[in-house]
């Protein structure tokens, strides 16, 4: 018994916590992200999809997309393809009142989320 307390002393001792994957809250079409932990400049753009994303469709859609890496409505794999060619397609819709400055700072969030959930 002394020796299996060693052993889990030790391997605190020398182990690190990882924090890995996205913080989702909420359910349906409450559903979103918790981004208190993303760096600054992503807190900003979660900020500008927050408000632009949510005009034409819940958050609900992008965070099943980042965190399952599907596409809910198309079924086809969400990646940085995806996200740059959804960047382009919500860019050349009249009504998302989006610029293209906008558009790419979105795209590099969710190039950011991708990455975040794949850990």
């Amino acid at each position: 018994m002394k020796s299996f307390v060693t052993f889990v002393a030790l391997l605190l001792m020398f182990t690190t916590p990882c924090v890995a994957g996205l913080k989702v809250v909420g359910k349906g079409d409450a559903m979103s992200l918790d981004p208190s932990g993303f760096p600054p400049a992503m807190r900003a753009a979660y900020d500008i999809m927050r408000v632009k994303c949510v005009k034409c469709h819940t958050l609900e859609r992008t965070v099943v997309a980042i965190t399952t890496g599907i596409a809910p409505i198309t079924g086809q794999p969400f990646d940085r393809g995806a996200t740059r060619a959804y960047g382009t397609k919500m860019l050349r819709k009249p009504d998302s009142n989006m610029s293209k400055q906008e558009v790419k700072t979105v795209v590099d969030l969710m190039n950011y989320l991708i990455d975040e959930a794949a850990k």
